[in-house]
């Protein structure tokens, strides 16, 4: 593996991207559901609000790979990195003023759906990025970082969560995810715009099959 040839600019600018909102996500689904539990001393309030949320990415990880088919790959990465910029600023403001159940049962769907919809843009990406010779050495680097997030952005929510507390972390989360936006519009992707005769949700009942969210599983 060359990685001078794979480590171009745009190319680095998406795995630091991908670094940045997958860290930053796997760290927020772990220390909010903590949060939880260290306010309700409910363990069954903590797997249930954790259960539901995680159909989002189960149902959206599909979705996800045919609107990548269909859009701007950068557009998509920024916006979803604005999107989850604007939750984590709104559960800041709101936390202690609204029920906590509910709000961190929404916020989590919310980080539960960008992390299910993010990774199959960052994945249709690469072979605009890179060479053909080069595809299966970037294709390997994306999922390495995929991969590491599960397990170690979890490890790094819980380290700090108890280090920082939420409220510090919700914030160093905004700071992150909003520069990570601002990089990600500096990104060049090629990309042609497919004619579709008819919307998103026709074409993603047509090809979504059963067997696809298995493979999320």
């Amino acid at each position: 593996m060359n990685l001078k040839n794979i480590f171009k600019k745009d190319f680095t600018l998406v795995v630091i991207g991908q670094i940045i909102s997958l860290f930053g996500n796997a760290i927020l689904r772990y220390a909010l559901p903590l949060y939880l539990l260290n306010k309700t001393n409910s363990p069954s309030l903590f797997g249930i609000v954790s259960a539901l949320s995680f159909i989002t990415m189960i149902i959206l990880s599909p979705i996800g790979g045919i609107i990548a088919d269909r859009i701007n790959k950068r557009n998509i990465m920024v916006i979803l990195d604005f999107s989850t910029c604007a939750i984590v600023i709104t559960c800041t403001l709101l936390l202690g003023k609204v029920d906590l159940v509910i709000l961190l049962l929404v916020v989590l769907i919310l980080l539960f759906g960008i992390q299910g919809a993010y990774q199959p843009a960052v994945q249709a990406s690469i072979p605009a990025l890179v060479s053909e010779e080069d595809l299966m050495s970037g294709n390997a680097l994306i999922n390495l970082v995929n991969s590491l997030s599960g397990s170690l952005g979890y490890a790094l929510g819980e380290i700090l969560f108890v280090s920082l507390g939420i409220k510090p972390l919700l914030c160093l989360s905004v700071i992150c995810f909003f520069l990570s936006a601002v990089m990600e519009i500096f990104i060049k992707i090629s990309f042609v715009k497919q004619k579709n005769t008819s919307n998103i949700f026709s074409i993603a009942f047509k090809e979504i099959h059963f067997m696809d969210m298995l493979r999320v599983l």
